[in-house]
């Protein structure tokens, strides 16, 4: 959520497992992946490439990037959380950094396999 406007649902990952496992084996997106806590992505194995934002832990968005496959990004060091999203995501939103997010799970996948 912004503002009080919702923008999408959000599937979480917060165990080690889930959150490695993260978008790998997936052919796309449907809202975001959550990813929490986390400071720094890859997209190694993955087949699409996809948007990424960083947030503190008041859901201020710290750094927005869009990341193809086979690359990792830096850390971001003040980040606890990071949504991975379908690639245009951010820029169909209007989302830009200092923008203040609520995000308010809809599924958590934190079921170690």
């Amino acid at each position: 959520m912004r503002g009080g406007e919702v923008l999408v649902s959000a599937e979480v990952a917060t165990t080690r497992v889930a959150r490695r496992r993260g978008l790998l084996g997936r052919a796309s997106i449907a809202g975001v992946l959550m990813l929490r806590p986390c400071r720094q992505v890859h997209s190694f194995g993955m087949r699409f490439p996809i948007d990424v934002i960083w947030c503190d832990g008041d859901g201020r968005v710290l750094r927005i990037a869009v990341l193809p496959p086979r690359r990792m990004t830096r850390p971001v060091w003040r980040s606890r959380f990071v949504l991975e999203a379908e690639l245009g995501i951010a820029s169909r939103w209007g989302l830009k950094i200092g923008d203040v997010l609520e995000v308010t799970p809809e599924v958590t996948t934190d079921a170690d396999p």
